[in-house]
């Protein structure tokens, strides 16, 4: 049987969307959008024009057969789907940022793959891995990485999107510090960062992305740490000053947690930018170094549709070794003007963000 459809679930959601209009464009009547809500899949696929098909997500993968690319944009607690996809020969793509969870992905490599898994897929993880990577090819030797990351308030940011960062706001995760494991608080240990001339020089707090629990283990750095600000300067104060004073354990109560997600959904100021600074540190020819790269930008889950797109596009393509990869392995960051590209780091093919 010819597998030649590609399935997105979570297809009609704010990023899911966006991808699956982009893959339309390119693949016409190949692309599917599933989910367990079919009367909002037929809404929207509606309005691709028939460049999108529904699919009603269930406990019946039959579907798998035809299917060459699953895409997923909805947060999962179980690895069944991925394993089965890799089992059927389906290639895999992930854009959760959830790092516990790509650990359980990325151990499927122990079972049966007949297809291809990336991970770490979007703007944080995803470009945040790739400046990493552009950042330890200037040194012998790497001591540290710290990625700080500014969202803009203003920017339209999907309900999902905003609940994930409201749940990890009082989280405890484990990074890598000198190469042991370490345990740090959401939102505290604040570093001021220097995301160069367009802005203002911003405090940022740690967050539990998941680039800073696997680039230890890609890049070989023993230090690595994500934070996370907003371009609103009393937003980021002032959640701060909420972990400081033990508040944030308020949002452990489903109506506090959904009064503030409702307030970061409506809240409209600020801008629709957002920014990437990865600062890093360590020796070249024996001599200490500093080096830091940036990345600006309007619209981040649109950034994380194209880069998924564009890694789709790859897998759909080419072909790539069997197997579950973060997507600094397979891909390097090539800058030319103001066009990004992912680079194949087998072949050199390249193609544009």
């Amino acid at each position: 049987m010819i597998k030649d459809q590609i399935v997105v679930i979570g297809g009609y959601g704010h990023v899911g969307g966006q991808i699956c209009q982009m893959l339309g464009e390119t693949y016409p009547g190949y692309i599917y959008a599933a989910g367990r809500n079919i009367n909002r899949a037929v809404r929207f696929c509606q309005e691709t024009g028939g460049n999108v098909k529904p699919l009603n997500l269930s406990a019946d993968w039959s579907w798998l057969e035809k299917t060459k690319l699953v895409i997923i944009c909805i947060d999962q607690n179980s690895t069944a789907l991925a394993a089965a996809c890799l089992a059927n020969g389906t290639h895999y793509i992930d854009i959760s940022a959830n790092g516990s969870f790509l650990n359980q992905l990325k151990n499927l490599n122990g079972g049966l793959c007949l297809g291809t898994g990336i991970i770490s897929v979007g703007l944080a993880p995803g470009l945040t891995n790739l400046l990493a990577q552009e950042v330890r090819k200037a040194f012998d030797e790497m001591s540290h990485i710290d990625i700080s990351i500014m969202l803009g308030l203003g920017d339209t940011h999907g309900k999902a999107a905003i609940e994930w960062t409201v749940d990890h706001l009082n989280t405890m995760f484990t990074v890598n510090e000198n190469s042991q494991n370490k345990q740090v608080r959401s939102f505290t240990d604040g570093r001021l960062v220097d995301f160069g001339d367009r802005l203002d020089r911003r405090r940022a707090y740690r967050f539990p992305f998941s680039d800073q629990m696997t680039l230890p283990h890609t890049l070989g750095v023993p230090s690595v740490a994500t934070r996370l600000c907003f371009d609103s300067k009393w937003v980021t104060t002032g959640l701060h000053g909420l972990q400081k004073i033990g508040a944030m354990r308020l949002l452990k109560y489903p109506v506090m947690r959904a009064g503030l997600v409702k307030m970061l959904g409506s809240l409209k100021m600020g801008s629709s930018e957002y920014a990437v600074k990865v600062d890093g540190n360590g020796t070249k020819a024996g001599r200490y170094e500093e080096v830091g790269v940036s990345l600006y930008g309007e619209n981040e889950s649109l950034m994380t549709a194209r880069v998924a797109f564009t890694v789709a596009n790859a897998l759909y393509r080419g072909h790539f070794p069997n197997g579950v990869f973060h997507i600094d392995e397979c891909f390097e960051l090539k800058r030319v003007d103001q066009s990004l590209y992912l680079k194949r780091k087998e072949t050199g093919e390249q193609f544009v963000v």
